[in-house]
């Protein structure tokens, strides 16, 4: 088992789930409005979304790639494409969000779950990432292709957790950081375009 790519992983996953976009955005405006209970409930609805993703991850790649070496080396081709994909369109991106003038309404802990829970499970973007990024950091020859899947998924799970926590927790320091300036928001996209252009590397190169 190498440690160090799983090491690496949670990096990736944390610098990940720090960059701004719907989600966190979501997390941020529901704390910032409601309370920490609200994103909380908002967080967990989310992250329970990602198990669902992993789930459909696990079971699909790991028959495929067990059954066929030529799939998996056209899958790290698709993730790295999908990787400069993601650098292009933030790119292109507008440099300022407008996302605290807008308005949410109330809700209880229950919908607010349920409504994070939907976003994540609905949006096939998630499961795509899910596809594009995980192949590149398989750590172990002992453990099966699905042991492995499982367990990239709870550790994006839980990083991203302990991230999107931080979110609710400095909410509005967060919300400051991150949306009230054009300038910041220029980094943060330079930023994000380096990351997703070193997961191409990764996969590439792994």
């Amino acid at each position: 088992m190498d440690y160090s790519i799983l090491i690496s992983f949670v990096a990736a996953t944390a610098t990940l789930a720090f960059s701004p976009g719907p989600d966190n955005i979501f997390v941020l405006i529901q704390s910032a409005a409601y309370g920490k209970t609200s994103g909380m409930a908002v967080v967990f609805g989310l992250m329970t979304g990602c198990l669902v993703h992993t789930t459909l991850v696990a079971f699909g790649l790991s028959a495929f790639i067990q059954s066929n070496e030529v799939f998996f080396w056209i899958l790290k081709g698709f993730g790295a494409f999908y990787m400069i994909y993601l650098a292009v369109k933030v790119y292109q991106s507008k440099e300022r969000f407008d996302a605290l003038s807008i308005k949410v309404p109330p809700q209880n802990s229950v919908q607010l779950f349920r409504q994070g829970f939907i976003m994540n499970v609905l949006n096939p973007k998630v499961s795509i990432f899910f596809l594009a990024f995980f192949p590149a950091f398989l750590f172990s020859d002992s453990l099966t292709l699905f042991e492995q899947f499982y367990a990239l998924g709870f550790l994006f799970i839980a990083t991203s957790f302990i991230v999107f926590s931080l979110f609710v927790v400095l909410s509005e320091f967060f919300s400051k950081l991150f949306l009230d300036s054009p300038k910041k928001i220029k980094l943060l996209k330079r930023l994000q375009v380096g990351f997703f252009v070193g997961i191409a590397l990764v996969i590439l190169n792994g």
